[in-house]
């Protein structure tokens, strides 16, 4: 029987796409199905509003339990040993590519939207990086790939990217927790916020 191990998601967001929010729902998901979770962030500057490396590992409680102590769980993720990685925008997948986040064993979900770099943006004549070349290599080097448009499902939500992502997230069954408890971890945020994150959700999860 193989040791019980932690559950490494590797979250890759822009400053004020919510990557916050979308790691304390996962954190609260976990915590509610009897998972200890631990959650760290290494925040960027510049750039597009910062480029944000979010990290949760969640581990059984049961199984702490029956070791008899807690697990160590890692504070950054290691190349080659996350299990799902999350990008709000095409380049931050590639960042997640680039740095080794992505392997065989990974699942990453991604919207297909670009956010242009200053780089891109200042560029004399036509800058911007082809998001294709990063759609190839993801398909060639993730074990599942799952692409949407997240950003036009949450702005028809009116909410924020993080609510669709935590949808698809949902909707890839990656995790060990059925739709209705992402959906309790959502609506927990209550009022006109939390319908429209909802509605959110339930777009990045169909898609």
């Amino acid at each position: 029987m193989s040791e019980p191990r932690a559950i490494k998601i590797a979250i890759n967001a822009l400053g004020g796409q919510g990557g916050g929010v979308l790691a304390n729902w996962i954190v609260r998901l976990g915590e509610k199905a009897g998972y200890i979770a631990q959650a760290t962030s290494v925040p960027g500057v510049a750039q597009r509003t910062g480029a944000t490396v979010y990290y949760i590992e969640l581990f059984p409680e049961a199984a702490a339990q029956a070791k008899g102590k807690p697990p160590v769980l890692a504070l950054m993720p290691v190349p080659g040993d996350v299990d799902i990685v999350i990008a709000s925008e095409m380049m931050e997948a590639g960042r997640a590519l680039a740095r080794g986040f992505v392997s065989n064993k990974t699942t990453l979900i991604a919207s297909s939207h670009r956010v242009y770099a200053i780089g891109e943006k200042i560029a004399m004549g036509d800058g911007r990086e082809n998001a294709g070349d990063i759609e190839k290599l993801a398909r060639k080097t993730a074990g599942r790939f799952v692409l949407a448009d997240m950003d036009a499902a949450a702005k028809e939500a009116g909410a924020v990217i993080s609510a669709a992502l935590f949808g698809a997230l949902a909707g890839s069954e990656v995790l060990p927790f059925p739709k209705e408890s992402f959906e309790k971890t959502v609506s927990a945020d209550g009022g006109k916020r939390g319908e429209a994150s909802l509605k959110a959700f339930r777009a990045g999860y169909d898609a």
